[in-house]
């Protein structure tokens, strides 16, 4: 069943703003920073009780509050939580960030263990339960010894997962019992359209009704079954992929480029530091295994710490005298955008920060120099047209520090109307983009029909890339009027890319290529002589006007360069692609609903 059948009947509930305060043990050396009303520092000193009801609260706000304006971090001092008599059970809600504040993740020990499920959108909360919807959370930088004392029996069974688009989880170390990432018990499985995992030592995992995952540089003790496209890059124990497309799984021994994301962490004498980890080439496993991350560590006195309503003339200023950027949890409205200038700047958001452009303005605008560290920010298209909402400058950047974007999230449309012709642009050489969700929005609290939302929440282009040696891991974009993602830089490498066509084209007429019907999911340029692509897939779902057409999922150059390795296509209930890629493979068509249509290798070997 497609999403937008599923996301009928939602309720959505605008969220009130987080007031939490820090709080750190008196006897600390150091003061601590002020890091804003929306970040809750927990001590393992703290009751259980208090910590489990600040938790409870804040997810009964954030649960329901999909296109809502809090946003929250809730961050674990060094030490252990939870009992075998009291354990800790974490539930993640909507624009919620927990992380512990270890240099390690075995620094953080949780007792108890991770709870997403199923959100139930009709009937006052009991019918209508998907895992569709449940984006924008983050989980990282802990240890869970999973207990789950006091649970009815089927939820006592794994840590539960079970989320979509724009969520993470990064360097956790799950010791035992198992991973499931989907609700099998809310109203039973239902299907999920996530993923990414990184940097993790995980249990025996269950991927269940997830559409498509990516997990990179990690351990796992098993991993079961798989929807439509499962990619494994650089991990310890994934499963071997020579019968694909049965299961769907494609395995890369080692990234090729890798950086983990930068994470704070509090030192022995209680002071704040970024860590930012060295890129890595041909890795495989995690990142902490022989010890702290390598990289560099900055203290937090050397970055501007950021809330919303900051004049953003500021923020540039104290980016140009050589200070780092900490946006904290808020959402900023962006009438001039931010600029990144200096090499081996660091930007990192927490508690999904979120810059809405203002005026058409390009909200976050980066030099192509080396070094720079974009992660943990969200990037909303606001009421006029802004060009671009990402761009990262024509320049040169080093391919052992690359340009990174890690956990960088798009959106135009959903919260409120939005505008732009371009979400991301990538000119410069050498860049990686370390998971990403570009979205125009398929759903929203705007009120549209589909034809408004065609007219008035309008996105031409998802994703440009002009630069060469151009590495992504983890590429999802959706629902963009034209080409959803144009690939024109040379020795590009994409890991994993997911795609759903724009669902609400009015006409035939309003989705025509020139005179081909429809524009590619994904376009490999066509004066590009080498560019390789692992695991990949186009979806349709054209529920404005099902008699549509779009000629090919993928569009490449035929060269012996240009590698397109573990390719499909899939319906989703309305439209047709009528090949995979270039004339080749079966239409995706209303014939064969949820079933794939594969092309192991473009061009065949």
């Amino acid at each position: 069943m497609s999403k937008a059948r599923r996301r009928m009947g939602r309720v959505l509930v605008l969220a009130v703003v987080v007031a939490a305060a820090v709080t750190v043990p008196a006897a600390q050396a150091s003061p601590p920073p002020n890091l804003g009303p929306n970040v809750t520092v927990f001590e393992p000193s703290m009751p259980v009780e208090q910590i489990q009801a600040t938790l409870d609260a804040a997810h009964a706000r954030q649960v329901d509050a999909e296109m809502g304006t809090a946003r929250q971090a809730f961050l674990f001092a060094p030490g252990t939580y939870g009992t075998a008599e009291h354990p800790l059970q974490i539930k993640v809600g909507y624009y919620t960030e927990i992380a512990g504040l270890g240099a390690s993740p075995d620094d953080v020990v949780i007792n108890g263990k991770v709870e997403v499920y199923n959100r139930c959108l009709a009937d006052g909360g009991t019918s209508n339960c998907l895992a569709l919807v449940n984006f924008w959370r983050t989980l990282s930088n802990l240890s869970i010894d999973i207990n789950a004392t006091g649970q009815d029996d089927c939820r006592a069974s794994a840590n539960f997962w079970a989320v979509s688009q724009a969520v993470s989880l990064r360097r956790l170390d799950i010791r035992g019992g198992t991973l499931s990432l989907m609700d099998y018990c809310t109203a039973g499985p239902q299907y999920a359209s996530g993923g990414f995992i990184a940097d993790s030592r995980l249990p025996a995992t269950t991927n269940g009704s997830q559409q498509q995952w990516l997990t990179r540089n990690s351990e796992v003790a098993s991993w079961s079954n798989g929807v439509w496209n499962q990619v494994f890059s650089g991990v310890v124990g994934a499963p071997d992929d020579a019968a694909f497309p049965n299961p769907p799984y494609t395995t890369i021994d080692r990234t090729l480029v890798s950086r983990e994301k930068p994470y704070l962490f509090r030192d022995t004498r209680g002071r704040y530091n970024v860590r930012v980890p060295s890129a890595r080439t041909n890795s495989r496993g995690v990142s902490w295994a022989d010890g702290l991350t390598p990289g560099r560590t900055v203290p937090l006195s050397d970055f501007y710490v950021a809330k919303p309503g900051d004049d953003v003339r500021k923020i540039n200023a104290q980016l140009a005298r050589g200070k780092n950027l900490l946006l904290t949890p808020g959402v900023y409205d962006i009438a001039r955008g931010i600029e990144v200038r200096r090499p081996g700047t660091v930007v990192l958001g927490i508690g999904h920060a979120t810059l809405t452009a203002v005026h058409g303005a390009v909200p976050l605008d980066v030099a192509g120099v080396p070094g720079v560290v974009v992660a943990g920010v969200t990037i909303d298209a606001g009421l006029t047209e802004s060009p671009v909402l990402l761009r990262v400058r024509d320049g040169r950047s080093d391919p052992h520090d690359p340009t990174t974007l890690s956990d960088v999230y798009f959106r135009v449309g959903g919260p409120h109307v939005g505008k732009t012709r371009t979400a991301l642009q990538v000119d410069a050489d050498d860049v990686l983009i370390d998971h990403t969700w570009v979205w125009r929005a398929d759903h929203g609290v705007e009120g549209f029909t589909d034809t408004q939302r065609w007219q008035t929440n309008t996105g031409r282009g998802g994703v440009v890339v002009n630069g060469d040696r151009v590495t992504a891991t983890g590429l999802f974009v959706e629902h963009f009027q034209q080409y959803n993602t144009v690939w024109n830089g040379e020795k590009g490498t994409v890991v994993l890319y997911q795609n759903e066509l724009p669902y609400d084209p009015p006409t035939q007429a309003d989705w025509m290529n020139g005179r081909v019907e429809g524009y590619a999911g994904y376009k490999v340029g066509d004066r590009v002589r080498t560019h390789t692509l692992h695991g990949a897939g186009v979806y349709v779902f054209n529920q404005n006007n099902p008699s549509i057409h779009t000629e090919n999922g993928f569009e490449a150059p035929n060269r012996p360069g240009v590698r397109l390795h573990h390719i499909m296509t899939v319906n989703l209930a309305a439209g047709t692609i009528d090949h995979v890629v270039n004339g080749v493979g079966d239409p995706a068509d209303t014939t064969k609903v949820g079933v794939p249509v594969y092309v192991t290798d473009y061009p065949a070997s």
